[in-house]
């Protein structure tokens, strides 16, 4: 008999509570620093060591902006999963199943009307934990269907980009999503209703070149990656080294692109504020 394996072992495991949460503490991806979750709850995700914004998932988003933490999810259109049978180290379809059970989601945009400031909005926010928030059909049609809702009730219609690009197992099918996207915040912008864009890290690809640069006011997180291509591949491309914070949020603002750059526990004071005046002369 082995004391050690037979005895002791089992008198520790009897002792030991059998589940130990695997997220109690979360690694900062910038600092490295060991975060407690509830401390990085409190905080929105953002790092308490180096003010790093961690992903957010979305529902924690809509109770961050949303007046009391309230909100009703709109039911969007159901699309073709594989139109293209697509296949590259796994099978499209079982890629949709894999994420779809991870998130708990259908696809990588949720849509969501609720009151900010007293003001009823609707905000439309991508997930990048499915597929890295990339725009398919699915987000395509989320975005159109948000931006409709809001043409309809002539209520500001807000967009939460967290994105790697266009969907490459859809083809062009997902690249048409940018011309659809921006037709559909076109309209908003032709009947006078408010449209602002909230960019996250990252914004990236297809979004950025579509509805995420189109809003009325443009918004970054602190601190977030926004661009189109890659900064190896740009470099890559024209042969130079480029600046330092080269498609930061800070960045662009020196250079235009944005119009503001806020820290994610003042956005929503800051979605308040833009919302009074952009909303001031809105006839229903």
């Amino acid at each position: 008999m082995n004391w050690l394996t037979e005895i002791v072992r089992p008198k520790i495991k009897k002792t030991t509570p059998k589940e130990v949460a695997d997220n109690l503490w979360i690694r900062c991806p910038k600092c490295n620093q060991m975060l407690f979750s509830k401390e990085l709850k409190a905080s929105h995700y953002v790092c308490t060591a180096c003010g790093h914004n961690l992903q957010l998932y979305v529902d924690n988003r809509f109770k961050m902006l949303f007046d009391n933490e309230k909100y009703t999810l709109v039911n969007l259109p159901i699309v073709h999963d594989d139109p293209l049978k697509f296949k590259d180290m796994q099978k499209y379809t079982d890629r949709l199943k894999n994420n779809r059970k991870k998130t708990e989601r259908n696809d990588a945009i949720s849509v969501a009307r609720g009151k900010i400031g007293g003001i009823d909005t609707v905000i439309a926010a991508l997930d990048f934990s499915f597929m890295g928030g990339s725009m398919g059909m699915a987000v395509g049609e989320g975005i159109v269907k948000g931006a409709e809702l809001a043409l309809k009730n002539k209520e500001p219609f807000i967009t939460i980009a967290a994105s790697g690009g266009a969907r490459m197992q859809e083809g062009m099918l997902s690249l048409m999503q940018m011309a659809r996207t921006t037709a559909a915040v076109n309209k908003l912008k032709e009947a006078g209703v408010p449209f602002i864009s909230i960019m996250t890290d990252p914004t990236t690809g297809g979004v950025s070149a579509s509805f995420a640069m189109l809003g009325d006011i443009n918004i970054a997180e602190k601190g977030c990656l926004i661009g189109f291509a890659g900064q190896r591949v740009i470099e890559q491309t024209i042969h130079e080294k480029l600046p330092e914070g080269f498609q930061r949020a800070e960045y662009l603002l020196e250079h235009g692109m944005v119009d503001m750059v806020v820290e994610r526990d003042k956005m929503r004071d800051s979605l308040i504020k833009i919302l009074s005046v952009l909303c001031a002369n809105i006839k229903k």
